[in-house]
């Protein structure tokens, strides 16, 4: 399921197979078994059937029984690397995780660019608007979204809160975009740019380590 939990479609069996080390038939018979318990959905493109978490509400629950499972043995200088990596920046359905995502909310609550609206939801201020809106987003347009607009969600691995949400969707994205962050070698993996370090401290006082 942690395949799917990076927001990116999947197709099976060869393509979540291969990124879960499994073979096709057991990858099949999971998402089968996911579809089932309403955790993902089916989206239909020409001949294949592609699978993809149903709800960022979904990918918290996952992410809150990966803090409680016991954690995955390092057998391979590659598998530390990678969950070095995955530690470091990820994406946790389609926002940004890890020490980098954590990093980046404190930021923005420190900052006074967002503040607390609520249980677990935030609702930006009038600075944010005018910081978020010079990186081309469009918060007004967020705020009437289907989806929730701005609440925490506590990270798997830093056990502190990073940005979930409308609002952490689309920053995540536009960082993207603009090539603050760009997709590591392995699954869910980001790594931040010398663009990003700088954008991420002159625009949100947000200082990467």
């Amino acid at each position: 399921i942690f395949v799917v939990l990076g927001g990116r479609l999947v197709t099976p069996p060869l393509s979540s197979g291969c990124l879960a080390g499994v073979s096709a038939p057991t990858a099949s018979a999971h998402l089968g078994r996911l579809l089932d318990g309403g955790f993902v959905t089916v989206v239909k493109q020409g001949r294949h059937r592609y699978y993809r978490l149903r709800s960022d509400e979904v990918a918290q629950v996952i992410e809150a029984m990966s803090r409680i499972s016991p954690p995955v043995r390092v057998r391979s200088l590659r598998q530390s690397r990678d969950a070095r990596r995955l530690h470091e920046a990820r994406t946790c359905y389609d926002h940004l995780a890890g020490a980098a995502g954590v990093a980046l909310f404190a930021a923005l609550l420190d900052g006074g660019l967002i503040e607390p609206d609520g249980e677990e939801a935030f609702e930006v201020t009038e600075k944010g608007e005018e910081r978020l809106g010079a990186l081309g987003l469009d918060v007004a347009a967020l705020r009437r979204a289907r989806r929730r607009f701005a609440w925490q969600c506590l990270d798997w691995t830093e056990r502190r809160p990073h940005l979930n949400g409308a609002l952490g969707s689309a920053l995540t994205g536009r960082m993207i975009e603009l090539g603050w962050f760009e997709r590591g070698t392995t699954r869910r993996a980001l790594v931040v740019t010398e663009a990003g370090m700088t954008g991420l401290a002159d625009s949100f006082g947000c200082v990467l380590t």
